[in-house]
């Protein structure tokens, strides 16, 4: 499977799960639904950023690197734009760094990246 829809695929089934983490806020337990839907549409985001990149640099260390940085990136924008005083940095970019890391490691080390053409004469 391309790099690319790998990352999109995996970014949306994990970003699921980064959602449902949520659960385990007591306050946030009420806006699960909202929750599983932003974290769902933020992994796919993530997702395609990574196998874009992960097409583009064939580095398992980079990719795993650049997927850490994308995922706390988009946790951080997440968190912050949180109303009120409590922001629960901690509780998004936990789940949302390790989204990134898995996509960033599995884009890399099992997703196609393009394929050249054979000459022709």
């Amino acid at each position: 499977m391309h790099k690319a829809l790998l990352g999109l695929i995996l970014g949306g089934i994990l970003g699921v799960f980064d959602g449902l983490s949520a659960w385990f806020t007591p306050a946030a337990r009420p806006e699960i639904l909202g929750i599983v839907m932003g974290s769902t549409v933020k992994g796919l985001i993530a997702g395609v950023l990574i196998g874009y990149f992960a097409r583009k640099v064939n580095s398992l260390a980079l990719g795993i690197i650049f997927g850490l940085g994308v995922g706390l990136i988009l946790a951080y924008a997440v968190a912050a734009m949180q109303p009120g005083p409590n922001h629960y940095y901690f509780e998004i970019m936990l789940p949302g760094g390790l989204v990134g890391l898995i996509v960033g490691y599995v884009t890399q080390r099992y997703g196609r990246g393009p394929q050249s053409q054979p000459a022709t004469q």
